[in-house]
């Protein structure tokens, strides 16, 4: 059979599909912060989620890694279980993968001294995951960066960028960069306080790419592990100043474009591209899609396509929409809502594609009653029905 012949029936099987969608709360409302989760399809079929539940944030000391299950073919999901928990410390962002060896990855940050800046990367790895309850963990450690210095580079850039917005800053605002470019020529900041939020990319050469990011500067960097996880190095940052949290996906062409948070002034989700496997990074910019100050996620579907799910708006985290580009984001041709409401917060999004095709979102479900995660299931042909 020819490839032509594979295309058009590529083309016609996404065409005819008909539209599924379906939704459900991981766990009933509850009355504790609940966020920041992950996901990934477990070889047997299982989803398996992650997130962090305590009393508040970074300044909550019994803050820990939660995770639940749904079994292939099940409507339900698990009561949660703890994946991770460092007494005494609070435990964040959670992310996850599964490698090419079907092994089971988590990364969360602990928060040191109750700031963001204080924080460094744990990483546990499982071969016995698919069972009941939490996986069985077999290693552990830190994803410990020692970056190049790149304080003469982040100072013109952020000279740039302070010339840009003069008209923007006032006293505070002024101190506060004053204060940062110190931290810029110290090691310990340059190496200290990055975390992960969205999943790892794992390249054709099986390279594998964790996207961090520090509150301290508001900037990104990408871990980099050449040998399965076994050691991780830092790649040149990605110098946006208010650009974080970035979501990695490839063209076909091999170029990488991240996606990234935007907590500056443009009120757009910011982007850059790197065109040697994430080693070093161009320019970030702005796209057009806009953005609040909340997190994303995107992927590559298997047809080609890629889907990113942001909250669509400058102001509140009411809307959570769905864009999907069939000309690898210069252009996003579709958009359907997975929620949008004039009040609660849908926000902080994981995003994969399972191995039958099917989409699966969960996010940060917030409303009157209480928090949870939420789980999406849907294709494509949902998010292109008007």
């Amino acid at each position: 059979m020819t490839l032509i012949l594979l295309a058009a029936i590529a083309v016609l099987s996404e065409i005819t599909a008909e539209p599924q969608y379906s939704a459900e709360l991981v766990f009933p409302l509850h009355d504790q912060h609940n966020h920041a989760p992950g996901i990934v399809e477990c070889p047997n079929g299982d989803l398996l989620v992650s997130w962090y539940r305590g009393s508040g944030e970074r300044s909550a000391d019994d803050v820990a890694v939660f995770g639940a299950r749904k079994k292939q073919g099940e409507s339900a999901w698990s009561d949660a279980f703890v994946m991770a928990d460092t007494p005494g410390f609070p435990d964040c962002n959670t992310c996850m993968l599964i490698d090419r060896h079907d092994r089971l990855w988590l990364f969360w940050p602990t928060i040191v001294a109750n700031t963001w800046e204080s924080c460094f990367t744990n990483y546990c790895t499982s071969e016995n995951y698919q069972g009941s309850g939490s996986p069985v963990w077999n290693r552990d450690g830190l994803v410990l960066l020692k970056p190049d210095d790149f304080s003469a580079d982040a100072e013109k850039a952020l000279d740039k960028l302070t010339e840009t917005y003069k008209a923007l800053l006032n006293d505070d605002v002024r101190e506060e960069i004053a204060i940062g470019r110190k931290k810029l020529r110290d090691k310990l900041y340059q190496r200290l306080g990055w975390q992960p939020r969205c999943k790892p990319t794992v390249l054709p050469s099986g390279r594998i790419l964790l996207p961090l990011y520090t509150d301290t500067f508001s900037i990104s960097i990408m871990a980099i592990s050449d040998d399965d996880g076994k050691t991780w190095y830092a790649s040149k940052p990605l110098l946006g100043f208010g650009a974080i949290q970035p979501a990695v996906l490839r063209r076909d062409s091999g170029e990488l474009v991240a996606y990234m948070r935007e907590n500056g002034v443009t009120q757009r989700i910011r982007s850059s591209s790197s065109s040697d496997d994430g080693l070093s990074w161009g320019p970030v910019t702005e796209t057009n899609l806009p953005n609040p100050g909340a997190g994303l996620d995107g992927v590559r579907l298997e047809n080609g396509h890629w889907l990113l799910v942001y909250n669509d708006t400058t102001d509140g985290r009411n809307s959570l929409a769905v864009s999907i580009s069939d000309d690898e984001g210069k252009s996003w041709r579709w958009t359907r809502h997975l929620e949008k409401h004039a009040n609660g917060a849908y926000h902080y999004p994981a995003v994969i594609q399972g191995r039958d095709g099917t989409i699966h979102a969960v996010y940060s479900y917030f409303v009157d009653g209480g928090k949870s995660m939420k789980h999406a299931a849907f294709n494509e042909a949902w998010v292109q029905t008007k």
